[in-house]
């Protein structure tokens, strides 16, 4: 049985760029957040976060100084070999305490002079940021995006990585054995390009994180006070499928439960060369950037990060870097004792077919000038395990792939429906291909998380 009928359930969002979501790439100043904030951080207050804070203020300078003296020594490398075989223990605790993992030995198969050739074609038509000398492509649909996310080494890649996963509640209706795909857009970055300057960020909402209830859930034990930070679990899926992360149809703004962010290389790009960078350090940053909002310095002129320079902030509405309808932003002034302009690594040299992922919560930025002397292209192709929620988005995502239409959580209008050479169903050549793309419905397999409940709930959703 093939799935392809049907409309949209979400509304389109606003058209624009990937400009439309960071405040880094407009320049813009991040909004004054209304006064019910106060009221957000007066309610999950509790008295011994003072305690929590202490800590990990402490457990900060030990990290920052780690980072700064080894670089992007830290960001693990495993080949797609490692991967078939299955991950070592050593190589799977590097990339939890990262949060990111590059993996070598795969293949582009052409896929750039493809993207070029289809951007060719339609060139009175094509959108990107930005405008005047595109950098970051509005493409979604070309084939071969298409023929990536449907390769076979991919599709490994992700379901390996989504196994460092789990459930703390056996009953969650995930697979998390069953990837989907997540439509996302492309970059063909340009020696000398200084106007993608995306900053140090988040993704997967800002001010959600605290005013969301199933935010608050996932960040929860990062909300207890007192030592209960340490027991934040990153890779624990069962209350993210619950979280809402767009609270504001903000365009660009991920919706869905994402596991990991991720792209494939077209080209050898490494540091300077307008890549990736990181702030390898996962769980201990998330619990600065949770606490960071209920603190406030002394003196905002004398710049100490000593814990006794700083004190309680409930009455503000304050929430650094945060702004609604925005992605979470960081600089050296909104969260200063990250000390990004020392810990933010950039990916060592990528060739073409590389993979490289990060965590959801990961911070991570791009570098600001591209000084190399070739193009700096990637695919952005993230780890989506199957949810409810999620094969909703995805039945979606396929009615707007068959249109020929932007993926729903970004910038909307007629995208590349009247693009020639678009990416089709007959590019999908094999039958897990066309499940990612909720084209085929699943069927009930226990050994794989697809029970037959669970199964029953998403191929509803999908149909």
């Amino acid at each position: 049985m093939s799935l392809s009928g049907g409309s949209s359930t979400r509304a389109p969002k606003d058209e624009g760029s990937i400009a439309g979501i960071f405040t880094s790439l407009t320049g813009e100043e991040h909004n004054t957040l209304p006064d019910r904030f106060s009221d957000v951080k007066k309610a999950l207050w509790k008295d011994n976060l003072v305690e929590s804070w202490r800590e990990v203020l402490a457990e900060l300078e030990t990290a920052v100084e780690g980072i700064a003296a080894k670089g992007n020594e830290l960001i693990p490398r495993v080949s797609y070999e490692d991967v078939k075989k299955g991950l070592s223990n050593d190589q799977v605790s590097q990339i939890k305490k990262t949060g990111t993992v590059i993996v070598t030995g795969g293949e582009a198969l052409g896929w750039k002079q493809s993207i070029r050739d289809y951007a060719a074609a339609n060139v009175d038509r094509v959108k990107g940021f930005p405008a005047d000398n595109i950098q970051v492509y509005e493409i979604y649909n070309s084939k071969a995006q298409t023929l990536a996310r449907t390769h076979p080494a991919l599709i490994n890649t992700q379901r390996a990585l989504l196994s460092l996963w789990h459930t703390s509640d056996p009953n969650t209706e995930i697979s998390l054995q069953t990837p989907i795909s997540y439509f996302d857009r492309l970059r063909i970055r340009q020696p000398g390009d200084a106007k993608f300057t995306l900053g140090p960020h988040v993704d997967g909402g800002s001010v959600e994180r605290w005013e969301d209830a199933g935010m608050q859930k996932v960040f929860g034990k990062l909300l207890e006070g007192g030592s209960n930070w340490r027991q934040h679990d990153p890779f624990n899926a069962t209350p993210r499928i619950g979280a809402k992360q767009d609270m504001y149809h903000a365009s660009n703004a991920c919706s869905i439960f994402r596991a990991w962010q991720g792209w494939t290389s077209l080209s050898s790009t490494g540091p300077n060369e307008g890549t990736l960078r990181v702030l390898p350090m996962l769980s201990l940053a998330s619990a600065y950037i949770i606490l960071r909002p209920f603190f406030r310095p002394i003196d905002p002129l004398s710049g100490s990060l000593k814990f006794e320079d700083w004190v309680v902030d409930l009455e503000s509405s304050a929430f650094p870097g945060s702004s609604i309808g925005k992605t979470q932003e960081l600089n050296e002034k909104t969260h200063p004792h990250l000390k990004l302009g020392q810990t933010m690594v950039s990916m060592p040299k990528v060739e073409p077919g590389d993979q490289v992922f990060w965590h959801c919560d990961t911070v991570h930025a791009v570098e600001s000038h591209h000084r190399g002397a070739g193009d700096s292209s990637v695919l952005y192709i993230p780890v989506v395990p199957l949810t409810i929620h999620n094969a909703s988005y995805l039945r979606d995502q396929r009615i707007n792939f068959l249109a020929g239409l932007p993926a729903p959580d970004f910038p909307g209008g007629e995208g590349e429906s009247k693009f020639v050479g678009r990416g089709t169903v007959d590019d999908i050549k094999n039958p897990e291909g066309r499940r990612l793309y909720g084209l085929e419905p699943f069927t009930a397999d226990g050994a794989n998380g697809l029970q037959p409940d669970f199964v029953e709930k998403v191929n509803k959703a999908l149909s």
